[in-house]
């Protein structure tokens, strides 16, 4: 029982105890959050007074403001830019002006041209002015550019262009305080030129580089030439291998349209006129000498077949080789152009020389014929008179040596015909006691070799004078 006592008495003690604690407890945690509240209220108001603090204070972030101090200086948000400048009001005249750094191609069978160019844009925008007391302008790039109202320029006829993007951008915007401004970029731009190639490759071409505003008439923009034709700048370094670039020179005219009416149009234009050497090398010099070569078959002894015919054969086959070469690099124009005009006429040269000898061939080949058959009707006594004989021949060569009397045609001094004299003797067949006989003589000419001899000169003759007239008339 003792020890039942201790232990209830052991308990109440300890109860009493923890219900003695527990105020103090609360106490103790109420003080802890009001020092807490009270310590950051302090701190939230120690650091409106001390500036910088690196904890609860943090700097602004400057690039995701949502304006620069520039376009705060411009009021870029205070206006419109999707409208012109002086919208309602006169067209808005702007300047151009163009420096040329490169031409790089010209492609006649695509007919169009590659150009390098500075593109600069000049007029006046009196939302963009701003305050400077030193009158100095602000430069930007492009990111600008995109914000404000520029021209809406494009060019005509162009088949491909784009703005250098290495290393960045190549574009330049410049704005004065009192409103004017500088609008550049470098563009490579591809355009068509229409060609005349009628006297190529002695031909001058001209083409022209069309520059015009998309959207705007000319009742909104005004599109003019800075300085005139100084407005046009060209690289003195500029040059081209098959052309020598003449000049440059700009004009302005006004182009329409059906459906939206009419636009001012700029106007770059340059002459081209092509270098010769390089096609008197490879063209028209081959085509000459394979002309030159086809003549000296007139030479060669007309009997000699194996000579004479492959020579004929290989220039007609070189000039058809070069003839497909040059129409190769051409585009399929639907005219003659003056090489082929040159080319085909060598063509028709080389051909008749085959022809020719062709002819002198088969004149050959008669006038054998006809010999043979002569023989054949008239026996040959070899110039010993048989009495006994109705009829008798007898043969004699003049200007020439009997020992060549079978190479009828050919001359001996190269200026002289051949000539067969028979003499025939006939006998009456009815008197045959009384030999009455009378004495023919008839001459018989073999001349085909005649026709080698005037082609000699014809030949030449004529190529020359057809190459005194094309030169005279193409170049």
């Amino acid at each position: 029982m003792q020890i039942d006592a201790v232990v209830l008495l052991l308990c109440v003690w300890l109860i009493g105890a923890a219900g003695r604690s527990a105020p103090q407890r609360g106490h103790k945690l109420e003080t802890y959050k009001q020092s807490r509240i009270r310590r950051e209220t302090n701190m939230v108001q120690g650091g409106t007074h001390k500036s910088g603090s690196p904890i609860f204070r943090r700097s602004p972030d400057m690039t995701k403001s949502p304006m620069t101090k520039s376009e705060q200086l411009l009021r870029i948000d205070d206006h419109d830019f999707t409208m012109r400048p002086a919208f309602g009001g006169p067209p808005i005249p702007v300047g151009v002006d163009v420096q040329v750094e490169s031409l790089d191609t010209i492609s006649e069978v695509d007919m169009d041209f590659t150009m390098t160019l500075y593109l600069r844009h000049y007029w006046k925008d009196e939302r963009l002015s701003f305050p400077s007391t030193n009158n100095q302008s602000m430069t930007f790039d492009s990111r600008l550019v995109k914000k404000i109202w520029v021209p809406d320029i494009f060019f005509v006829h162009s088949k491909r262009s784009f703005i250098h993007d290495t290393t960045t951008d190549n574009v330049m915007l410049r704005v004065y305080p009192d409103g004017n401004v500088l609008y550049s970029l470098r563009v490579t731009v591809t355009a068509m030129c229409n060609m005349d190639l009628s006297r190529f490759p002695l031909d001058t071409q001209t083409c022209s580089l069309e520059i015009e505003s998309y959207a705007y008439t000319d009742d909104d923009l005004m599109l003019y030439w800075k300085k005139g034709n100084e407005s046009l700048n060209t690289d003195d370094r500029i040059s081209l291998s098959q052309f020598l670039i003449q000049k440059f020179h700009t004009t302005t005219k006004l182009a329409f349209y059906s459906s939206t009416g009419w636009y001012n149009r700029l106007y770059i234009h340059f002459t081209l006129r092509r270098h010769i050497f390089f096609f008197l090398l490879q063209t028209y010099f081959p085509a000459t000498l394979m002309v030159m070569l086809s003549w000296v078959s007139f030479w060669i002894d007309r009997r000699a077949v194996p000579a004479r015919v492959p020579l004929g054969i290989t220039t007609v086959l070189t000039m058809s080789t070069i003839i497909t070469g040059v129409n190769a690099s051409m585009p399929r124009v639907s005219y003659i152009k003056a090489v082929d005009i040159y080319l085909w006429v060598s063509f028709v040269f080389v051909f008749l020389s085959v022809i020719e000898y062709a002819a002198v061939n088969y004149l050959t080949t008669v006038q054998e014929r006809r010999e043979r058959k002569l023989r054949e009707r008239l026996p040959c006594t070899c110039g010993i008179a048989n009495p006994d004989e109705d009829i008798m021949m007898t043969t004699g060569y003049s200007d020439m040596d009997q020992n060549t009397t079978g190479n009828y045609g050919m001359p001996e001094n190269g200026g002289r015909q051949e000539r067969m004299l028979a003499q025939f003797t006939i006998a009456d067949s009815q008197t045959p006691r009384q030999v009455k006989s009378s004495r023919g003589y008839v001459n018989i000419w073999i001349d085909t070799h005649a026709i080698d001899k005037y082609s000699r000169v014809i030949f030449p003759g004529a190529y020359t004078l057809f190459n005194i007239i094309y030169w005279s008339i193409y170049s």
